[in-house]
């Protein structure tokens, strides 16, 4: 599955993209590391970005998450990972949104692209109604890119997620389907 915009695309990932993923990891880990919650010293191995991919795929096929590599159009370039994760059917047909974007790649607009390319999916494809984020409120730049994809600020969650120890606000945002495909 291939979504295209203008400048990137997304895909879904897949083991061969695991060498790829961990040099994304690896190069960007002070940045990810002061905003998602603590990772074991493992989690920088091969093994183990190959072991979640595969995890990645069996959620796919399990209607439980999804998650895709953001591609650059121009050389194939992996420069960040998107996921729709905690999927919830039933009556409230909602996930959570999760990404991360090269340290070198921000302030190029494209998480803004990979943001509404996933929204497409969620919306059109996944047959979502509602999609969550949360985001720290010091992280301007994320909030920023929430806000321009059409995402609303909902509230504040005290204490919301642990990081680095530390139990760490969040502001919550949201977009539903009929405020995306209107």
């Amino acid at each position: 599955m291939v979504n295209k915009g203008p400048r990137v695309y997304l895909r879904f990932f897949r083991v061969e993209d695991a060498e790829a993923l961990l040099e994304l990891m690896n190069r960007n880990r002070k940045l990810f590391e002061k905003v998602v919650p603590t990772r074991k010293e493992s989690f920088y191995s091969l093994e183990h970005q190959q072991s979640m991919i595969e995890l990645w795929m069996k959620e796919r096929e399990e209607d439980k998450g999804y998650s895709f590599g953001i591609f650059l159009n121009e050389n194939d370039e992996l420069i960040g990972e998107i996921s729709l994760f905690d999927v919830v059917r039933g009556p409230m047909l909602k996930c959570i949104l999760g990404y991360c974007l090269d340290e070198k790649q921000n302030g190029k607009g494209y998480m803004t692209e990979a943001l509404h390319l996933i929204m497409k999916f969620a919306f059109k494809e996944a047959n979502f109604h509602r999609i969550e984020a949360g985001v720290m409120p010091h992280n301007v730049g994320s909030i920023r890119v929430l806000e321009k994809a059409g995402f609303k600020k909902e509230g504040y969650a005290r204490k919301n997620v642990r990081i680095n120890g530390n139990w760490e606000d969040h502001l919550m945002f949201s977009v539903l389907a009929e405020e995306f495909l209107t």
